[in-house]
């Protein structure tokens, strides 16, 4: 099969597409033809980052990826809820890798939900692994009728689905981007707008929020989004671990402030399966790229200011 191989961590000139072996499957996996896959910022820090070697665990050759769509061409012997035929997406594996960025890849039945027909490969990809990132800590913190939560980088590919979940649990939603994606995110549910250009937020809103979601990876925009939580209230950091000095200030504050690590999960996939198949979760994609363009891909997901999702087709 062909794949996108890694020679060595680091920059994106260390791509090779070469012809790898189809991987086996185990008796309670699928193996997936792939459709598509979507391009996160976690993609372009493990391929950069020796540091996070650890990912790989002992696979070979590098391959990444977490998120998938595709139509399954085999079933393990113990698979009893999905078939040959079956359109699937999912996350695979994460923190390891998935080893999505090829055309075949073997996957864990249990990470999988079944492709909502009114859904494109393209975007049951884009809602994977960034949907999940917004759902799993806004399910353990839970958000309640009215709550007032606030959203930072909220027009990106985690944002855009925070906004989305929050409106659903009926929260009254406070957006932080940039001025050229106000429409956007209004369009999307957002009930307020905060242009994080025009001066500082936390100058200019009331100490009313109930749940901040921090999706900047900013020294310091973590401190700066506890000013305006109520005592009592979360917030969420997406990105990093909380330091000892937020830790600090939170408890002073009254507030429980905690990391949230995304993990592969079936059950939240069926969750936005359904919620896509209602219409309720509208994966936003910036751009689709072939997958012989994934070097592409790459530089767009690091400039940081992606509107949505970004995608590969494998065509």
């Amino acid at each position: 099969m062909k794949a996108i191989v890694l020679k060595e961590q680091g920059g994106v000139e260390n791509f090779t597409f070469e012809s790898v072996t189809v991987p086996a499957i185990k008796d309670d996996e699928v193996l997936i033809k792939v459709k598509a896959v979507s391009i996160n910022p976690a993609d372009a820090i493990v391929r950069e980052n020796k540091s996070v070697s650890w990912i790989f665990g002992e696979e070979s050759p590098l391959i990444l990826g977490w998120d998938v769509s595709g139509q399954i061409v085999q079933i393990g012997a113990k698979v009893t809820d999905m078939q040959i035929g079956d359109d699937v997406f999912g996350v695979l594996k994460h923190p390891y890798i998935g080893r999505t960025y090829a055309e075949y890849v073997a996957a864990p039945n249990s990470q999988l939900a079944i492709k909502p027909k009114n859904s494109t490969y393209e975007e049951a990809a884009a809602a994977s692994l960034a949907a999940l990132t917004a759902l799993q800590p806004i399910n353990k913190v839970g958000i309640k009728k009215n709550d007032r939560v606030f959203i930072t980088a909220a027009g990106g590919g985690v944002g855009h689905f925070a906004v989305q979940f929050a409106k659903y649990f009926g929260a009254h939603v406070i957006a932080l981007a940039s001025g050229s994606k106000k429409d956007f995110l209004m369009n999307l549910g957002a009930d307020e707008f905060i242009d994080y250009q025009l001066g500082p937020f936390e100058n200019i809103m009331k100490k009313d929020i109930d749940l901040a979601i921090e999706a900047v990876k900013k020294d310091g925009h973590i401190m700066r989004s506890m000013e305006i939580v109520k005592p009592g209230g979360s917030l969420i950091s997406l990105w990093s671990n909380i330091t000892q000095e937020e830790n600090l200030k939170a408890k002073s504050l009254y507030i429980n402030a905690f990391y949230n690590m995304v993990s592969f999960n079936g059950q939240d996939m069926k969750f936005v399966a359904k919620l896509l198949e209602e219409g309720k979760l509208v994966p936003h994609i910036a751009k689709v790229f072939s997958w012989r363009d994934i070097a592409k891909a790459h530089f767009e997901i690091e400039k940081g200011h992606t509107q949505g999702k970004i995608v590969i087709v494998m065509d």
